[in-house]
């Protein structure tokens, strides 16, 4: 979670939270709703019958701890179950709650998610729970879901309807809430490929144990090289979010300077947002101060060590390709050529593999196999330039959906040897 201090005002924190769901469409142009509790006990909210895809600050309405209204227009008709969440959990200061696909499906079925899919997911999501129907906007509704709240829950389904999450700041409530639709995303598609395997505490353990030992320095000005890849990584980074390629919480890129510097995401800061300054620049066991690189930077580096040809790294958890990693199942890409000629044969990695010391995940790609799925922790794709990487991560998403997709409709059909061969000669493929 990000523990920066929050200098934003609550209207326009939640109007740019609700233009990320919205645009992310994991909410309707009529549903959902976001508040914040400041430190005078007023409670910000989004407002009733207002387009979610057009709002501005403007329309965000205050709602004072005497009861008194401030705004344009009244408040969201799900504003006593805010009212009741933030009696129950002193500790919460924001909520989110919306209606995206994953998360209802579930909320329908009367399941919750098991966020045990992916370490991360797990740490962010908190408890789950699950609060029995009550008709939308009702103060029994209201009681239903601050009961469950008042359990420690953080990510709480609602039945027949939707879900509710709470934090410490909106920025924490929104990760949260990604994160956990993530985990429904993934679960439904795992589902359709076979059995989901999920993690046990010792596997939890040995992610949450993982961290890395750099130390400070400064390393002096800027190249004109560095700053073009701060540029690139920033940019596709942001691109891989919107694309849903990556979440806010998961997944680390990073790209190669020179023979012994490489630059990388930071920790515990909003994929999106990132600026082409707060990534990082890693030297040998060194680090540049004023930053926390990445928790997989030492995977990362083990890569560059390894293969001279690889100029830049991604560990992502696109939900398709990721719905592999939870399952036995193998991801063939001999079924459309460019897949294979982008990705050759992609191979699997054993859980925990990246978090070992001993460089073990290096030997999982090669210059004939730049990807690989890893056991519920998404993929690993590696390329010779930042746009290599991200393309080869985009074929591989694509291709796993379309193997899902078409286990749907009828047998896969994987292209025989002679096409493969083929392949190979037309272009020069090792």
């Amino acid at each position: 979670m990000n523990q920066c201090r929050n200098v934003v005002h609550p209207r326009d924190e939640i109007m740019r939270t609700m233009d990320r769901i919205y645009r992310y469409r994991m909410t309707t142009t009529s549903g959902g709703n976001l508040s914040i509790r400041d430190g005078a006990g007023d409670i910000w909210i989004s407002p009733a019958r207002v387009d979610k895809g057009n709002l501005t600050r403007k329309d965000i309405v205050c709602v004072r701890a005497d009861g008194t209204v401030e705004g344009l227009h009244p408040p969201s008709s799900e504003f006593p179950f805010h009212k009741a969440i933030y009696a129950a959990r002193p500790d919460i200061q924001a909520i989110v709650h919306a209606h995206p696909v994953a998360l209802v499906a579930f909320s329908i079925c009367r399941q919750t998610p098991n966020t045990r899919l992916f370490h991360q997911a797990h740490s962010v999501c908190g408890k789950v729970g699950f609060a029995p129907y009550a008709c939308p906007g009702s103060d029994a509704l209201g009681q239903s879901i601050a009961e469950t709240f008042a359990k420690s829950c953080d990510s709480v389904i609602l039945e027949n309807h939707g879900v509710v999450v709470g934090g410490e700041s909106l920025a924490s409530a929104f990760e949260r809430f990604e994160a956990f639709e993530f985990v429904g995303k993934t679960l439904i598609k795992a589902k359709q490929l076979g059995e989901v395997r999920v993690l046990d505490d010792q596997q939890l353990q040995q992610a949450a144990q993982r961290g890395v030992d750099f130390q400070s320095y400064d390393p002096g000005v800027a190249s004109a090289g560095e700053q073009e890849l701060r540029r690139q990584l920033c940019d596709f980074v942001r691109r891989g979010c919107r694309q849903r390629l990556l979440i806010s919480t998961e997944g680390s890129f990073s790209a190669r300077v020179d023979s012994e510097t490489f630059l990388i995401t930071p920790t515990q800061r909003d994929r999106e947002l990132l600026a082409p300054d707060d990534f990082v620049l890693v030297n040998g066991d060194q680090r540049e101060s004023g930053k926390l690189a990445s928790r997989a930077a030492r995977a990362h580096q083990a890569i560059y060590q390894k293969h001279p040809h690889v100029q830049a790294i991604v560990f992502a958890h696109p939900v398709n390709a990721t719905a592999f990693s939870a399952t036995e199942v193998p991801l063939d890409v001999r079924t459309i050529p460019e897949s294979y000629v982008f990705l050759r044969d992609v191979q699997r990695a054993a859980y925990g593999v990246q978090y070992g010391n001993d460089g073990g995940i290096a030997d999982v790609v090669s210059q004939t196999n730049p990807a690989a799925i890893l056991e519920n922790d998404g993929v690993l794709v590696t390329g010779s330039s930042v746009l290599d990487a991200f393309d080869r991560l985009e074929v591989l998403e694509s291709t796993a959906e379309a193997v899902i997709n078409a286990n749907a409709i009828g047998k896969v059909s994987v292209m025989p040897k002679s096409v493969i061969d083929e392949l190979c000669d037309a272009f020069n493929l090792k």
